[in-house]
């Protein structure tokens, strides 16, 4: 993997870069749709493409427990496995062990916990969380860590972050295929800066690849995560990938950007799509409700993604109320097309050393428009 920043913002830290993989060339900073089990909802890879993504998000959890990373290396790797010919970024699956297993116990040398699925009970650890990315074959994989839920004391954070280093560590030492994998680390620390601070100086003491902020988005205050954003962002490697993972909203990655993140994923525009929200320039859409059943405009006017350019609101909204499987899939590629379209004008007003005032601008029309 290769990283090289090409342009800055002389406002903020936003910055735009160009992330070199073994699948191709991603200009940052990035959305990567979330592919969980090796799918993004409703989508095939060819919409994908067409949507202009270049990078997308898997789940070790997921694919650890169903099929199995062993039968996905047998059977070409992830990118083989799912017909991708872009780069994968994998998670370790230490926010879906915490979030989903059933009765799970933190260990020293891992996370003993019972399946989701079918309750079957499992360990994994460092250097298993490892071994199955590298199985999977992804371009980045990520440390195992453990995620903190929000409330947390100050004291198990702290001890949470110790054991997050120690691990890293671990992983480091099992992670063998450098070839053609990167491997990042992941600050923890809960909404504590000086704990997140802490936990970066001994990642960078151990040495990564690109550097992740964990643990936001989890139910704190969004002045809470903006603070952290805000202290540890910019003090994350300069020659290094950032990654704010699990974020967020439109308003949450351009305050992002603004701080320095070149990687983000959330499911949140998928997500939503399957729910009927559907994101604009003017707000969000609710296409559920009665006033779009007789509306012959597309979702937003102007808009280039395939629901805009052939269906209206009062189809979309039949589909939806119908519980048609198109209404899912259109609004996906929707939803995907606002999120990457964003990113590609924040990439533009970087290079053109005015991204400061655009992002004011864009903030103060999503706050003045809200939902309809």
């Amino acid at each position: 993997m290769e990283f090289h920043v090409t342009a800055s913002d002389p406002r903020s830290h936003a910055r735009c870069g160009q992330l070199k993989t073994a699948h191709g060339i991603i200009e940052t900073p990035v959305f990567m749709p979330v592919g969980t089990q090796a799918s993004v909802k409703s989508l095939a890879p060819d919409d994908l493409e067409a949507l202009g993504a270049r990078i997308i998000l898997g789940n070790t959890y997921h694919l650890y427990l169903r099929p199995g990373t062993d039968r996905i290396a047998r059977l070409g790797g992830l990118h083989g496995f799912m017909s991708w010919p872009g780069s994968i970024l994998t998670d370790s699956g230490g926010f879906q062990v915490f979030s989903l297993a059933k009765m799970s116990r933190i260990e020293e040398e891992g996370v003993v916990f019972q399946s989701h699925i079918d309750g079957s009970r499992h360990r994994i650890g460092p250097e298993d969380a490892v071994r199955f990315q590298m199985e999977l074959g992804a371009d980045i994989a990520m440390c195992f860590d453990e995620c903190n839920a929000y409330p947390v004391g100050y004291a198990y954070a702290e001890e949470s972050m110790r054991r997050t280093v120690r691990w890293a560590a671990r992983c480091k030492a099992a992670h063998t295929r450098r070839e053609d994998q990167a491997l990042f680390g992941i600050v923890q620390g809960s909404v504590f800066t000086d704990l997140r601070l802490a936990c970066l100086d001994e990642l960078r003491e151990i040495g990564f690849d690109g550097y992740a902020i964990g643990s936001l988005s989890v139910g704190e205050p969004k002045e809470e995560m903006m603070t952290v954003l805000e202290e540890v962002a910019p003090r994350l490697p300069a020659g290094a990938p950032r990654y704010l993972m699990g974020v967020g909203t439109p308003e949450d990655l351009v305050e992002g950007v603004r701080r320095g993140v070149d990687m983000f994923d959330c499911v949140m525009p998928t997500r939503n799509a399957r729910n009927g929200m559907l994101f604009t320039s003017r707000g969000s859409v609710q296409i559920k409700n009665s006033c779009y059943a007789d509306d012959p405009e597309p979702i937003e006017p102007g808009c280039s993604c395939p629901a805009c350019r052939r269906f209206s609101r009062a189809y979309l909204r039949h589909l939806f109320m119908s519980r048609e499987l198109l209404a899912y899939r259109l609004n996906t590629l929707h939803n995907l097309h606002f999120y990457l379209s964003l990113m590609a004008r924040m990439r533009e007003a970087i290079q053109a050393g005015n991204f400061d005032g655009w992002a004011r601008d864009f903030l103060a029309s999503r706050d003045a428009k809200g939902e309809r």
